[in-house]
């Protein structure tokens, strides 16, 4: 259920370490870049002291901070780098709703890097409302096949999976880092329903589904880093591929649920302009709405946003109608 690609990673070891984590009670929510670059040029976070250290603020860290076992697991997984003495661990380790989540260590400077941050906390914030209000409560709108389209680290699907025992849940990706990750954060969380495939959108599964979700990534000029660069004129590129993906591959009665941030140029929200023009000429419904009116500051100094005001946070639920009988 859960094949892993070749990463140089000891799956079993890694499952281990994150056993470790969670009966050790490790928790620690992932804070946006510039403020984890403030935290840790404070005097006395130069070096980790404690597990949150180590795994949370990827610091470095001197021999006795963990404990034999955790040591020995990260070892055995290949996620520490050793330099004079001195370790240094590549992989994060975030907590949310309960689940543990390993991910790519700070700064995600690599390719191919697998995010985890505050967007990830309210993309997962959009599902559960939407599982619940939507889904839960109308019989009607039965979930059997749903697909994460560019998993990450896999709390979206994981987070339906969980919600939804008894449906086929595919977490899909075109990272094998990713897959990895996935894998192995599915495993800790015991879940026995979800897929994993790798795949551009969704060309990598075939058949209907009746929830697609997506985070997709919405920056630009950022080295063509898989985890934040949304191409396009401005960072829209990805989510409006997977807007066109989800037209296809919607079930009757199926919903496309986004959580992005967006570009507003001189007062308008270009994308939701050309999002709710394709969804209402293929028949479906749209509810569109800001989370957030202003995230991401630091970019409009970007080459591409002179004419930006702001970036939003928005969320997209497109509805594709039954079809009559």
């Amino acid at each position: 259920m859960f094949p892993t690609p070749n990463t140089g990673r000891s799956q079993p070891a890694l499952l281990r370490l994150g056993a470790l984590l969670k009966s050790a009670g490790y928790a620690f929510v992932t804070i946006s870049t510039p403020s984890h670059r403030r935290v840790n040029g404070r005097d006395g976070n130069e070096t980790a002291s404690d597990a949150r250290g180590v795994f949370g603020w990827s610091r470095p860290f001197g021999d006795g901070v963990l404990d034999a076992d955790t040591l020995t697991a990260m070892r055995e997984a290949g996620i520490v780098d050793d330099h004079n003495g001195v370790h240094r661990s590549t992989l994060r380790a975030s907590t949310l709703d309960g689940q543990l989540y390993f991910h790519s260590a700070f700064p995600t400077r690599d390719p191919d890097s697998v995010f985890f941050g505050p967007d990830t906390y309210r993309y997962v914030q959009v599902l559960h409302a939407e599982l619940t209000e939507q889904t839960l409560l109308a019989p009607s709108r039965q979930v059997r096949r749903a697909v994460d389209i560019g998993c990450g680290a896999g709390p979206g699907a994981i987070t339906i999976a969980l919600k939804l025992p008894q449906t086929e849940v595919w977490a899909v990706d075109i990272n094998p880092k990713a897959l990895e990750l996935t894998a192995c954060n599915a495993a800790l969380a015991g879940i026995g329903n979800l897929h994993i495939a790798h795949s551009d959108l969704l060309q990598g599964v075939d058949g209907w589904f009746d929830l697609i979700v997506a985070n997709p990534p919405f920056m630009i000029g950022v080295g063509n880093r898989l985890y934040c660069d949304g191409g396009g004129v401005l960072g829209e590129g990805l989510s409006v591929a997977i807007v066109n993906a989800a037209l296809e591959r919607l079930a009757p009665g199926g919903r496309l649920v986004m959580y992005t941030c967006v570009a507003v140029v001189d007062g308008v929200d270009l994308f939701r302009e050309h999002v709710e023009t394709v969804l209402g000429a293929a028949g479906l419904t749209c509810d569109y709405r800001e989370i957030d009116p202003d995230v991401f500051g630091g970019e409009l100094s970007e080459s591409g946003h002179e004419r930006t005001d702001r970036i939003a946070a928005v969320a997209l639920v497109a509805s594709k109608p039954f079809e009559r009988t």
